[in-house]
């Protein structure tokens, strides 16, 4: 078997080319995106092949789009993967470095069941941070657990980085930011 342009001659009989499945597309497509991100195609020429890529109807064509790329070097590969682990792992330090510097902030062992944290005066917990609304959240107690609830505050509560949209429970090793004030939360003392 020889391979003559878009068709194949097996034993004197002619065959037709082989369809492109929509997984050689995508495998063509993500060849032709690595390669962009490499610098090895331009945006206009990666955008015209991707084009070319979703009309091809054969193989030969997606493997004509990929063919005058040069071959990438096991060793880039490996150079960007290593960089890449590297900066995962400098983000992981980075955040357990940051997380046992913060306040901590005990919950409490009293009998109350509400406490309010704001700028203001009247507040239970008060935060003099700008970014700290007068009357921003509160802590209360519900069935032996705590919930920390953002009471309609400008810069909204945060809870473990995910902002509240409402009642949510603390724990003990819990970020809680009201604003810009990040605390950690410890056992009641």
């Amino acid at each position: 078997m020889r391979f003559v342009g878009p068709i194949l001659h097996y034993m004197g009989s002619t065959l037709p080319p082989v369809r492109a499945s929509d997984g050689d597309r995508e495998r063509a497509i993500n060849e032709l995106r690595e390669r962009a991100v490499e610098g090895r195609l331009s945006h206009e020429t990666f955008l015209g092949r991707v084009d070319q890529a979703l009309r091809a109807q054969s193989r030969g064509e997606l493997e004509e789009l990929v063919a005058d790329l040069p071959p990438r070097g096991r060793w880039r590969r490996r150079i960007t993967e290593a960089v890449s682990s590297l900066s995962d792992l400098t983000t992981r330090i980075e955040t357990a470095w940051r997380r046992p510097r913060l306040p901590r902030l005990a919950l409490p062992a009293d009998a109350r069941t509400r406490y309010v944290v704001g700028r203001g005066a009247n507040c239970d917990l008060v935060l003099s941070d700008l970014t700290v609304s007068r009357v921003h959240a509160e802590l209360r107690r519900e069935n032996d657990e705590w919930v920390v609830v953002d009471l309609g505050s400008l810069n909204g509560t945060r809870l473990n980085g995910w902002r509240l949209v409402g009642p949510a429970k603390v724990r003990p090793g819990d970020e809680v930011s009201f604003g810009d004030c990040a605390f950690l939360i410890s056992q009641p003392v």
